[in-house]
């Protein structure tokens, strides 16, 4: 029996296409009974895995929004091999701001595993984590950069030590068909979806799709096809997949930021003056940016500087920077044997 107090409309082991919500207890200094409502839509069709796909888990990357939003108008039970369940947006509040955050302060993706009796993020991370997980086998998570960061258009996933369930992930983050694929760790702390989700078992697929703010219409399409893709290399999306070379792209470039050291963090506060482009090579020493005083101009800029050999995958995309934040990441390039 659910001991999650947020309530879903649909009934999630019926047949054929159904729209219907989370409903999330809330209460508010305009209504003292209140619900938050999140769609979500269930897609199914006889036997097969069953895949959640789930954007908007913060507010300003509409990149997998987007994505969610038009595979739930457009996936009919007749495409699918067993069943496909899409939250379009998780943080819908924070969509509407275009915030990373909840109106509350909360980051959605440091809530999980969640609590029943927790604050409201809290409370809809429970629900995934108890209710929506349990019956996924695979779950994509679709991210970007935010309003913060540029990342280079890549999949991702976290090394994991299960050498079953990195293989599944490793094909998977393949499958999305980027020219990058990243595995990386997370500097921000913990409570991520899809730790909760890795450490389930099940196999995980992720994304930095761009960023800074802005979405490309490549970028709208690789979100689009990439998704679509990896539904039909797990089985639940009828179709061909298709492969770099049918598409007549060269081999994925893998990348690797697993050490502290690759990300590298503003010592001081001020304006950040990024030096290097995506996709650059840089050396251990190079200068790869540098911060300016808003307060002492005659002072030379605090230089940050590389302290790995790789490419540039992450640039802030905003110069306004406080001590402490992510200016630059710095990946080294792999073998896909290194991931087996």
């Amino acid at each position: 029996m659910s001991t999650s107090p947020v309530h879903c409309t649909l009934d999630l082991e019926a047949a054929g296409k159904q729209l219907g919500t989370l409903r999330l207890p809330r209460s508010s200094n305009l209504s003292g009974w209140s619900n938050l409502w999140i769609p979500i839509v269930c897609v199914a069709n006889g036997t097969g895995p069953t895949v959640l796909v789930i954007g908007g888990v913060h507010g300003d990357e509409p990149e997998g929004q987007v994505a969610a939003l038009n595979l739930s108008r457009e996936l009919e039970p007749a495409q699918v091999n067993g069943r496909v369940l899409v939250l379009p947006c998780a943080s819908p509040e924070a969509s509407r701001a275009y915030t990373r955050l909840w109106p509350s302060g909360a980051n959605l993706n440091r809530s999980f595993p969640g609590s029943a009796t927790g604050t409201a993020d809290e409370q809809l991370a429970h629900f995934l984590s108890t209710e929506l997980f349990p019956l996924a086998d695979v779950i994509v998570d679709i991210h970007s950069g935010g309003r913060t960061a540029l990342c280079l258009p890549w999949s991702e996933m976290h090394w994991v030590e299960d050498a079953r369930q990195r293989r599944r992930m490793v094909e998977g983050m393949l499958a999305w068909n980027t020219d990058w694929c990243c595995v990386y760790i997370d500097i921000g702390g913990t409570g991520l979806l899809v730790g909760e989700a890795e450490r389930q078992g099940k196999v995980v697929v992720s994304t930095e799709l761009g960023g800074g703010g802005h979405v490309t219409a490549s970028i709208h399409r690789l979100a689009r096809t990439g998704l679509e893709n990896v539904l039909r290399h797990v089985g639940v999306l009828k179709g061909d997949v298709a492969s770099r070379e049918s598409l007549g792209l060269p081999p994925q470039t893998l990348l690797m930021a697993t050490d502290a050291g690759n990300y590298l963090l503003a010592p001081v506060s001020g304006l950040f003056e990024t030096l290097v482009d995506l996709g650059q090579r840089v050396s251990s020493g190079d200068l790869v940016g540098r911060i300016h005083s808003l307060e002492r101009p005659d002072l030379v800029p605090e230089p940050i500087v590389a302290r790995n050999d790789g490419i540039v995958c992450v640039v802030r995309a905003i110069a306004t920077t406080e001590q402490g934040d992510n200016v630059v990441v710095v990946a080294r390039e792999i073998e896909r044997s290194e991931l087996e």
